[in-house]
């Protein structure tokens, strides 16, 4: 099987489409060619310092150098689910909902794959373990992050109604109920619609990356639909995970709605 191999000759070519988005960005007055240009400049740094360190870590083969680097993953996949949404639970509560939801589901799902569908040898083989954790991250992070922050944003508009709901007998769980679904729904549109538009209006990432490596078209195809199926499980956790998570986190044993524990974040996410 033939690989291509790319200098930094095809890298400059394709580098001109971004310089040419940012000229006319400039030209339109869009205030995205600085922003768009940095971008570019760290995705650069970020993929090859990326590489090298793959580069090690499979040169390495060792159990130890996977793990770090996956947990290294993980502790940086449950921070961006933390910090996402606009409002955080007061002492840390995000963080500790991101890191559970974040280790379970992943963890959880890619070990499902390593051992029944991939079966690589050693079971921890980098090559295998590492990229997957990486997809399976993408759609964890994604779908957690959308489930808190649509389930707090949904808890602060509804405020008054679920109290009332409350105050009439209702327990936490079936006042929240609305909320909860709307949140998990969320966090579940972007791989649904990830599935739905899969061989008709896109290629996915890892079938085009087979295909650009030589695999019989087929055969690419079946690792995509293992991993959309891999990424819906583990999305589903993740959102569902989230936002039962924080249900629990904003009322107490006596079914009182805790607003109070929610902060308000200005911070970028």
């Amino acid at each position: 099987m033939s690989v291509v191999h790319l200098d930094i000759v095809d890298v400059a070519l394709a580098a001109l489409l971004v310089l040419v988005n940012a000229g006319a960005s400039l030209v339109l007055r869009l205030r995205l060619h600085w922003p768009m240009l940095w971008a570019a400049l760290r995705m650069m740094v970020q993929l090859l310092l990326v590489g090298l360190v793959l580069r090690l870590v499979f040169g390495a083969a060792s159990a130890a150098a996977t793990l770090a680097i996956v947990v290294l993953m993980i502790l940086a996949a449950a921070r961006e689910v933390a910090v996402r949404p606009r409002q955080r639970l007061q002492g840390g509560g995000n963080y500790r909902i991101g890191a559970m939801v974040v280790t379970l589901s992943s963890v959880a799902t890619v070990v499902l794959a390593l051992a029944t569908a991939i079966r690589p040898e050693p079971w921890y083989d980098p090559r295998y373990a590492i990229p997957l954790m990486g997809i399976v991250l993408g759609s964890v992070l994604n779908s957690a992050s959308l489930g808190l922050d649509s389930f707090f944003g949904e808890v602060a508009a509804r405020r008054a109604a679920i109290e009332a709901q409350l105050a009439l007998g209702a327990t936490s769980r079936e006042a929240l109920a609305e909320p909860i679904r709307s949140a998990i729904r969320r966090g579940m549109i972007p791989i649904v619609n990830q599935m739905s538009a899969a061989g008709i209006i896109t290629l996915p990432g890892i079938m085009t990356g087979q295909l650009l490596a030589g695999m019989d078209p087929v055969e690419s195809a079946k690792y995509q639909i293992l991993l959309l199926f891999l990424l819906t499980g583990a999305g589903g956790l993740a959102a569902a995970g989230a936002v039962y998570l924080a249900a629990r986190s904003i009322t107490d044993e006596r079914h009182r709605l805790r607003i109070d524990r929610l902060a308000h974040s200005s911070e970028s996410a």
